[in-house]
């Protein structure tokens, strides 16, 4: 390969270049204080015009989800599940105790009462 072949596929275009998710969070944040153009990002990061504009594209389209996800006031605690494990068995043996004294009185009858 060649110094002038370098960064191009062998159909001649420019080699396909991966970007980080800081990068094109750091793409989208210089498009929206309008610090470069699409253009200039596209040029700055070698990359299509195109990718710099699906970036924008996604951006927009993610916020936009999150906001509409989003709920005013302070969220829900999170759940404690060991907890509520716990709160479950303490009823599920209450209940069992329960029925238990039931069947003590029935087997053994109300000979104290009388």
């Amino acid at each position: 390969m060649s110094d002038t072949d370098h960064g191009t596929d062998r159909a001649g275009r420019r080699a396909k270049r991966c970007l980080s998710p800081l990068q094109k969070y750091e793409i989208w944040l210089q498009l929206v204080r309008q610090e470069v153009t699409i253009a200039e990002a596209a040029c700055a990061h070698q990359v299509d015009r195109s990718t710099i504009m699906r970036i924008r594209t996604v951006a927009k389209e993610g916020a936009l989800a999150a906001l509409a996800a989003s709920k005013p006031g302070v969220g829900a605690q999170p759940r404690d599940y060991e907890l509520e494990l716990a709160k479950a068995e303490v009823a599920r043996l209450s209940e069992t105790v329960k029925e238990m004294v039931v069947k003590l009185m029935l087997v053994q009858g109300k000979g104290g009462w009388g």
